[in-house]
């Protein structure tokens, strides 16, 4: 039975940690079919945390290795939820 994987990604000190976070992005682009990015912003100010949603594609093993790398990156807790289809 197919599964989808869904990543949520709690990316604390944005400013700090998003340059990592982005070059590992860029290293699993190939595994990560839908990528959203939530973050509060306003007049005043832009929030320093963010969350980061991402949809991955590719058998289980590739998307292993991918949770694998984002859990590297410091400032990053990850969520994870597998739907059957």
């Amino acid at each position: 039975m197919a599964k989808r994987c869904v990543l949520g990604l709690l990316i604390t000190d944005r400013i700090k940690n998003v340059p990592e976070l982005q070059r590992t992005l860029s290293e699993c682009g190939c595994n990560i079919k839908t990528r959203l990015g939530l973050h509060d912003t306003n007049e005043i100010s832009c929030s320093t945390s963010g969350l980061l949603l991402l949809e991955l594609f590719g058998d289980e093993n590739a998307q292993a290795e991918v949770e694998r790398k984002l859990t590297k990156v410091e400032g990053v807790q990850l969520q994870k939820m597998v739907f059957d289809m």
